[in-house]
């Protein structure tokens, strides 16, 4: 791949934000605290003008926010939207922009928009997050990086702002997005035993306070299951990481999974008991809405 080299020395980079739901929000009020420049953009534009009175420009297209920039940071749904977003901005864009690309999107996705990045000559950075969102907004995330070494002066400003810890995985574009897939296996697999457990207490006539009351403290307990039980008990189903998010990532893993020959029951079964969710209403809530899949009707 051949690309413009971006400016190797460090400074203050203009950043354009594309979308503002939940992480993209996040990210761009860490921005904003460390006092960078920020542009940002998203579909509704309701979404974005909160961030106007933190001191971001909030504009009306893609390519007026990515005009100027030095990073373009994409916090997108989906391959599509990322997609579209890219298509829409282009008119904005100029070769040598470093794009930090952190929508999760899969194999075949990654692949391609590193083909349209290289044709509109930007820099691209693989750079998926883990985190949700108090530490989008806290600026605590990790985040994967990996691709071009020589744009690392460039983003670093960046990365340190929205991210507590920065993992560069290689130079090749796509090994981030690999480790993510494997990183969300992990949490899809752990959210929906923590909603199973929580089903079957009660379905045993148990109160699940004493299932978690008998974990706390003790080498199996963790700050997720009590937290995310709470969450659910409490019905406060308010989205850090939207179920509907997290089907389309468990789809995207068998994807990936079945493509290298590996065979991921749990997954499967996270992936059909998110998809019930969903049917059943619950997309827009906090993945732990999976506890309903569980439910009988």
């Amino acid at each position: 791949m051949t690309t413009a080299s971006p400016v190797d020395a460090p400074g203050t980079p203009t950043v354009a934000v594309l979308g503002t739901g939940i992480m993209g929000s996040g990210m761009a009020r860490s921005l904003l605290r460390d006092r960078l420049p920020v542009r940002v953009w998203n579909r509704t534009r309701a979404k974005a003008e909160p961030l106007a009175a933190q001191g971001a420009t909030v504009t009306d297209t893609p390519d007026d926010a990515v005009r100027g920039a030095d990073v373009v940071l994409t916090a997108l749904t989906d391959a599509r939207s990322v997609a579209q977003t890219l298509t829409a901005a282009t008119p904005g864009l100029r070769p040598g922009q470093v794009w930090l690309q952190s929508a999760t999107v899969g194999l075949d996705a990654t692949a391609d928009l590193v083909h349209r990045a290289a044709g509109l000559g930007l820099v691209y950075l693989d750079a998926p997050v883990s985190g949700t969102k108090q530490p989008a907004e806290q600026g605590t995330l990790t985040v994967f990086v990996s691709g071009p070494s020589g744009a690392r002066a460039t983003v670093l400003p960046v990365l340190e702002s929205i991210g507590q810890r920065t993992v560069w995985v290689g130079e090749e574009p796509g090994a981030a997005t690999r480790l993510k897939l494997v990183a969300n296996t992990w949490v899809i697999n752990m959210v929906n035993s923590v909603a199973e457990c929580l089903n079957l207490a009660e379905g045993l006539g148990l109160d699940p306070q004493l299932f978690l009351d008998a974990m706390k403290g003790g080498p199996l307990d963790t700050p997720y299951l009590q937290g995310k039980s709470a969450a659910v008990l409490s019905g406060d189903l308010t989205p850090s990481f939207a179920l509907s998010t997290a089907l389309k990532d468990s789809r995207l893993i068998l994807d990936a999974a079945e493509a290298s020959g590996v065979t991921l029951d749990l997954v499967a079964a996270s992936a059909e008991r998110f998809a019930r969710a969903e049917a059943a209403g619950h997309g827009d809530q906090d993945m732990i809405a999976t506890y309903y899949a569980g439910r009988p009707e």
